[in-house]
Parts: C-alpha cells; structure tokens; sequence
C-alpha cells in the first residue's frame, strides 16, 4: 500500500517573475537539474508597468517532491510568488489546441459530429482536411484528440494550461 506522502499528484504552480531575459532558462534549468518533470508550461508578460511575467507549470510528484519545487522556485531570483493553484484554493484552467485531420466521406462528416459535440470550431478547411480549434480541460483536449485518431488525425499544437485563481485576490 503507498502512503499519501509517496502518492503521485499533478500539480498547477503558478510563478510570478520578473519580465527580464533567462528567467525562463532558469525556472526549466531548476526543474531539469533535479530531474522534474513539466508535463505543461505557459508563460507571458502580464503586466508592462512592473514588467512582471507569469508562468504556469504543470508538473507531477509526491507532496514532498511537489513542496521542493516550490520552495527552490521561491528562491530563485527574481521570483515574486509561487502559487499551487492545485491546494491554495479553487481554480479554473483551460488549455487550447489546434487539431489537423485529413479525412474524406463519412471520417470527414464524423470528425464534424465529434467537433460540434466538443464545441470545437472548424478554423481552417480544405477539401481535404480540417483545422480544429478546441478549448477546455485538459481532459476534454485529450479526449477530443483521441476520438480524432481514427479519423486522420494529421497534427497536434497545443498551447499548454492556462490557468488562475478564483475570487477577487491576484496571484
């Protein structure tokens, strides 16, 4: 039986930093040195008048793993905050994907069936493929995906989790 101290979790660490060039490289460089995993990572300026960045980290680890990365990204400099989105309280997350399937006759009007059902939008067509748009869960994203192999899945981009805090308090 595994304690719930060895038990893996996915965790949302969200990371406010300054906007300056090899925060970056240092955030993955502290992830990769100590053989952490990042399953998502988004990051984007947020705020031009301090010039503060935010990236979101999805990772995965045991409670002990998962409180090291967030204590050594408290110690990076020049690293703001360290939210765990995942146990500091409700949160809403959404990723976005643009999917490529190529298809004709009934694969084709089945990948439309699937994507109305998903509320995923037809952003790009061709006579001989589709390009589309789904936004959601990560669940929802990979669901959607692998209902799309069978029909010609052709390509993949995803942005990765986006995501924030719920209720009037910033990050």
């Amino acid at each position: 039986m595994v304690s719930n101290e060895q038990e893996i979790e996915r965790h949302t660490i969200a990371v406010l930093v300054a906007n300056e060039a090899g925060v970056l490289a240092r955030v993955i460089g502290l992830f990769s040195g100590r053989g952490y995993n990042i399953e998502s990572l988004t990051v984007a300026e947020t705020d031009t008048t301090e010039s503060l960045s935010r990236i979101t980290i999805v990772t995965s680890g045991t409670k002990m793993i998962v409180e090291q990365i967030k204590n050594q990204l408290r110690r990076l400099v020049p690293v703001y905050k360290v939210a765990d989105l995942t146990t500091d309280g409700p949160h809403v997350s959404r990723e976005l994907a643009l999917v490529k399937v190529a298809g004709a006759g009934e694969k084709r009007v089945e990948s439309l069936r699937i994507a109305d059902i998903f509320r995923a939008n037809v952003i790009d067509s061709t006579n001989e493929s589709f390009v589309f748009e789904v936004v959601g869960a990560t669940e929802k994203v990979d669901a959607f995906i692998k209902l799309m192999e069978p029909l010609g899945l052709v390509d993949v981009s995803r942005t990765g989790v986006a995501a924030i805090a719920r209720g009037a308090n910033p990050l």
